[in-house]
């Protein structure tokens, strides 16, 4: 259940919502199976072992939203469609036109559809009032907007923000670089990757590689800026953090113990156990890399 990728938002009003009626508003919306000529369908799904779809340690709330999608392959469309057009030009005695084309590809999808195979995936959310962040486990913001758009229509008035900093985040991350070093809790990990601002857009990564050297800094005094950042965190995680405030690849040291301690436990304890230690130690990490950026501290939500 551990975060691996981390879109980061900001709530931008006061949370009010209990657990339970957040439960009550999500159990409006669950997901159903794709019927009939629909392709997706999405809704929220239990993000624990317990059925409920809201899971909560205090105030601390953990939610899933689930999408079912049809397979439908484009080949097996196209080649239906080919065969198709071939009966239909040896009986026309003259090839299909365009809309003939269209016609016979809206009829195979409306036929194959109802057959294709459904596959299903779900994407996790982290509520946290009393710090006052929203965090979607995802690797990217388009599929993290898939859950906070379905969300906005269960909490009605839900306002959210990205986190407000001094420094951009590119910025910042092309300094540590050219200073061979990272600030407060933070500490350069072997990653990273630099790109030019130029037409061309030449772009440089580094993987496994020490990051303190002069090659480094040759390339950010020719003009490159860093996009990705490998970083370690308080000898306590690692991560990659990208020019749009990303989190990306995280991995926190504790996920080992953690499964050492769960051999005698059950699977609600662990999962407890793991929602409670990765909850805190995600409060903590987000302070220290929104400080680190010059964020303004947020007074938390009462």
């Amino acid at each position: 259940m551990w975060f691996k990728n981390l879109q980061t938002y900001r709530l931008a009003g006061e949370w009010t919502l209990a657990p339970g009626a957040l439960e009550e508003r999500l159990a409006k919306h669950p997901l159903q199976p794709c019927m009939g000529l629909n392709p997706q369908s999405r809704g929220w799904v239990a993000p624990a072992t317990s059925p409920q779809l809201v899971y909560a340690q205090g105030r601390q709330m953990l939610i899933a939203l689930g999408v079912e999608q049809k397979l439908l392959p484009s080949a097996v469309v196209k080649q239906t469609v080919d065969e198709r057009a071939e009966e239909l030009a040896s009986r026309q005695g003259f090839k299909p036109g365009r809309k003939q084309l269209r016609d016979l590809k809206d009829q195979v999808i409306a036929e194959l559809m109802p057959r294709a195979f459904a596959k299903r995936r779900s994407t996790r959310a982290w509520l946290d009032p009393v710090s006052g962040w929203v965090v979607v486990d995802a690797a990217s913001p388009a599929r993290a907007e898939e859950l906070l758009e379905v969300l906005r229509d269960a909490v009605e008035g839900l306002s959210l923000e990205l986190p407000e900093l001094a420094q951009s985040p590119g910025a910042a991350m092309t300094a540590w670089l050219a200073g061979g070093n990272a600030p407060g809790t933070f500490d350069l990990d072997q990653e990273c990757e630099l790109r030019g601002n130029d037409q061309t857009k030449p772009t440089v990564r580094y993987l496994r590689h020490t990051l303190d050297g002069e090659e480094v800094r040759k390339h950010i005094s020719e003009g490159k800026l860093a996009t990705r950042l490998g970083l370690r965190w308080n000898n306590r995680a690692s991560f990659v953090l990208t020019d749009k405030f990303e989190v990306k690849k995280l991995r926190f040291e504790d996920i080992e113990k953690a499964r050492e301690d769960a051999a005698t436990q059950s699977p609600e304890e662990q999962f407890d156990a793991e929602f409670a230690l990765m909850s805190g130690e995600l409060v903590a990490l987000l302070k220290d890399l929104e400080q680190a950026l010059g964020g303004a501290p947020v007074q938390a939500a009462a």
